[in-house]
């Protein structure tokens, strides 16, 4: 990796042509003296590093996606690197591939303690990027973490607001159902807790609104759908972050409706609700309203891009996450 000297440690590498340099020594010359000879490139150099404005970037946090792993996040990690070299990036390598079926709130548990065991080593803060199914445990995690120190959350292609489509990873789970009976496997305990449903934990039938609310016990949950115990704590957890960032586009072909990416979702009539019209933003159920009315939220839609080429496609890296890994 190519290393950059920060502009103000050019100054400080060479002497000054009318200053000659103290010994480092304590001994020879005292903190004042020494203070003094270093001249005004240095001091305004420990003023920076001692208030933190460096050129350091905050850490990112990759969370992977159903049925993939870490391996499919190199490119991602690359172009992060390459842009803000010195960037640690981790990508959590926690229920890869198949075991990414599991249940969502066991897969929370887990990635919660990853994440936290990671923010505690930068108190600074870290940005959190999660794709698709990664996001809805990104979502469940900023909501029980009551400590967290995320500054942007990054949702990339993720069904925030659920899932709703005769997909080719439907098929992979169910192959034998068709997207108007899923919901007779998925909204019940079975459903919502056997080793190869996570789908059934965000899959959001509009013809079946009752039968949501009452046998998905995830995602009317973590977007204040249904009124619990925890509804208040979790909503003030969330809004510890300081940006969203919500990402997807027309073109994905898995998420439906694509732009459950956006917090949309369908009404009975499979017409597409903006976010501003659910009513979990018009309610502010979990601080949804809040956040977008502090101008904290961004909306990065891309047209041509397939839903498994989000992670490995630069154009979307550079117009819809750089500037935000800051």
């Amino acid at each position: 990796m190519e290393t950059v000297v920060h502009p103000l440690l050019q100054f400080v590498s060479r002497p000054s042509p009318a200053v000659d340099l103290p010994a480092a020594t304590c001994d020879q010359m005292d903190l004042k003296a020494r203070r003094a000879s270093w001249g005004p490139p240095a001091v305004l150099l420990l003023m920076l590093l001692a208030s933190g404005s460096t050129d350091g970037y905050k850490p990112v946090i990759i969370v992977h996606g159903i049925l993939d792993g870490p391996k499919q996040f190199v490119n991602l990690s690359m172009f992060i690197e390459k842009v803000h070299p010195g960037t640690n990036v981790s990508t959590i390598s926690l229920y890869n591939n198949n075991k990414s079926l599991m249940p969502l709130w066991t897969q929370v548990r887990d990635f919660r303690k990853a994440i936290e065991d990671i923010m505690s080593e930068h108190p600074e803060g870290i940005h959190l990027l999660c794709f698709s199914q990664g996001g809805l445990i990104c979502r469940a995690v900023l909501s029980m973490s009551p400590n967290h120190n995320v500054h942007t959350f990054i949702s990339l292609s993720s069904p925030l607001a659920g899932q709703y489509g005769d997909t080719d990873y439907l098929k992979k789970v169910f192959p034998e159902c068709l997207k108007k009976t899923v919901y007779l496997l998925c909204y019940n305990k079975l459903g919502q807790n056997c080793c190869f449903c996570s789908i059934c934990n965000y899959w959001n039938d509009p013809h079946h609104r009752a039968c949501y609310l009452k046998g998905n016990t995830f995602l009317p949950l973590i977007n204040g759908e249904m009124p619990h115990q925890h509804l208040e704590d979790w909503r003030e957890n969330f809004l510890r972050i300081k940006k969203m960032v919500l990402i997807g586009g027309p073109d994905d072909g898995v998420i439906t409706p694509w732009q459950s990416s956006l917090f949309g979702f369908y009404d009975s009539n499979e017409t597409v609700v903006e976010m501003k019209n659910q009513m979990f933003y018009k309610n502010d159920a979990f601080g949804l309203k809040t956040l977008d009315a502090h101008g904290n939220i961004s909306v990065c839609v891309q047209s041509g891009v397939k839903h498994t080429h989000w992670h490995s496609n630069f154009t979307v890296f550079t117009n819809c996450i750089e500037r935000w890994l800051i």
